[in-house]
């Protein structure tokens, strides 16, 4: 169990904290352009107040574990595939078979564990940075006072969005990495093959990420929740 453990916090790393950054930053930008359209239409039905409303619940069930899920899949998917990839082509892999070591165990599942960890942490940074970039758009653009817009998001964020988004953005994650050691693993063995499996693990991870956001909002949407 301990070397699992060892290479759980590795993957960790990179997953995480190399990730947050960029997640970040993406959903500021996602949680602005939101403010700004929503606002807009809002506004042309006198419904500027409902401004947070549409920001929170936005990010917070949807958004911001999609934009993480989008960001793993270009920095997390391509990586595992690569590193996978390379270890196939050096016959690393067919050494742990003959060792009796099983490759999902010792390759895939550390990888899979971190990302599954991580992303509670990148989504809730997200949602936050989201909500937050929707406050300056809410204040300066349509005339709602920073405690009106703080009092309209906690109001607005009910246990179930924040379990629904929660439930999102973890799927998604191990999405991305199914996707990322799926092509990995099985890459042929030339360097041309490496470059493929990067490019197929993240054309994959989005194909994944995005037909099961499309999905699951429909389904939960039908369910009424």
């Amino acid at each position: 169990a301990m070397p699992l453990g060892r290479d759980v916090l590795r993957q960790l790393d990179e997953a995480g904290p190399g990730a947050l950054a960029i997640v970040v930053l993406t959903c500021g930008l996602i949680g602005l352009m939101l403010a700004y359209m929503g606002g807009a239409q809002l506004e042309r039905m006198g419904a500027q107040g409902f401004l947070a409303d549409v920001v929170t619940v936005g990010m917070v069930r949807e958004l911001a574990g999609l934009m993480t899920g989008i960001v793993l899949a270009g920095r997390v998917a391509s990586a595992f595939a690569a590193q996978l990839a390379s270890m196939q082509a050096g016959e690393e892999i067919d050494a742990l078979v003959v060792l009796g070591v099983d490759p999902v165990e010792h390759l895939v599942l550390p990888r899979l564990a971190a990302l599954l960890l991580a992303a509670p942490a990148l989504l809730a940074f997200g949602a936050l940075a989201g909500v937050l970039a929707g406050w300056p758009a809410a204040v300066l653009s349509y005339g709602l006072s920073s405690a009106e817009y703080f009092a309209q998001c906690t109001r607005a964020l009910t246990f179930t969005h924040l379990w629904i988004g929660l439930f999102k953005g973890v799927v998604y994650a191990g999405l991305v990495g199914l996707a990322g050691c799926r092509e990995g693993l099985y890459a042929g063995r030339s360097a041309q093959d490496m470059g493929r499996a990067a490019t197929a693990a993240v054309v994959r991870a989005l194909v994944w990420v995005i037909g099961a956001a499309c999905l699951s909002t429909v389904v939960f949407t039908s369910l009424g929740y």
